[in-house]
């Protein structure tokens, strides 16, 4: 009987890019099931109950921002807000839309060491929820 021994790699969850920082997006488009490239993202937190920006993006080719959290900071907890600016997104695609803008706020509780915030748009609606 021939025995075949099949090296086995042990892949921390930290050797991916997105684990890196402790947020990222992605959007899709639900029309054309296509990621949403070219999406600029804010990030703010809430700070005596009016919102500090912390840092901007726009989405890759992917529809996917993998590192919105600060570089130079840590992940505190707290109540922040991630704004996808869909109508600039929209009329540059030369499309019409009723939502101009998609604020997703949210609670960071120190449970998770990364959060992940799909978005899924179309002209008339939106969907978000807490992805991993």
């Amino acid at each position: 009987m021939l025995k075949v021994l099949i090296p086995c790699v042990a892949i921390s969850p930290s050797s991916f890019s997105f684990a890196q920082n402790p947020l990222s997006v992605h959007v899709l488009n639900l029309e054309n099931g296509l990621p949403s490239a070219g999406v600029k993202v804010i990030l703010e937190k809430q700070e005596n109950n009016q919102w500090k920006e912390l840092n901007q993006s726009t989405t890759n080719q992917q529809g996917r921002i993998t590192a919105l959290y600060p570089e130079d900071a840590a992940l505190q907890k707290g109540i922040y807000k991630v704004t996808f600016k869909t109508g600039e997104w929209f009329q540059k695609n030369k499309q019409s839309s009723f939502f101009p803008e998609v604020p997703v706020i949210f609670s960071v509780d120190g449970n998770l060491e990364h959060y992940h915030i799909p978005l899924l748009i179309s002209s008339y609606g939106y969907s978000t929820y807490r992805g991993n």
